[in-house]
């Protein structure tokens, strides 16, 4: 149970997305969440500016995921990388599935000329993966807020 290979999602992978939003919990710890449906999973996968990349056993089946999303600036540096989110299994934990990961996610940003990417962290934990991954601390955040706004159901993007 030691050996995996990571790979980057495409179209055609949408299963694999669903899988992970079902074990949500062995990932992340959280609750697990309705998975996207065909048509969303093929629009996530088929977006150039996300990133995602899933580390799977000898038999194909999930063991970690990492995405990303690139985002445009308006200013400063033209590109950079919101490293959003990356889970592994608990039983596959501490066996280098999560820097194996980052480092994927590391090469891609080379092949794309990228040179800045930052993360947040919600957990101890979290903060001390990122830093081992050679992640600093730039700026405390107080408070992430959101909201959510009525669509129209029709809509289709």
């Amino acid at each position: 149970m030691t050996t995996f290979t990571v790979r980057r999602l495409r179209p055609g992978d949408e299963a694999a997305l669903e899988r992970v939003a079902h074990d949500e919990t062995d990932f992340t710890g959280e609750e697990p969440v309705p998975p996207l449906s065909f048509h969303d999973a093929r629009a996530y996968l088929s977006d150039p500016q996300v990133w995602h990349w899933h580390a799977e056993d000898e038999h194909g089946d999930p063991v970690g995921f990492l995405m990303a999303h690139v985002h445009r600036s308006r200013h400063g540096t033209a590109r950079h990388v919101m490293f959003d989110e990356i889970g592994v299994r608990e039983v596959w934990r501490r066996r280098g599935v999560g820097r194996v990961l980052v480092a994927a996610l590391h090469d891609q940003m080379r092949r794309e000329g990228i040179s800045l990417v930052w993360v947040l962290a919600d957990n101890d934990g979290a903060q001390a993966f990122y830093e081992a991954a050679g992640y600093a601390v730039t700026d405390l955040q107080g408070v992430m807020l959101e909201r959510e706004v009525q669509v129209d159901q029709q809509n289709d993007c």
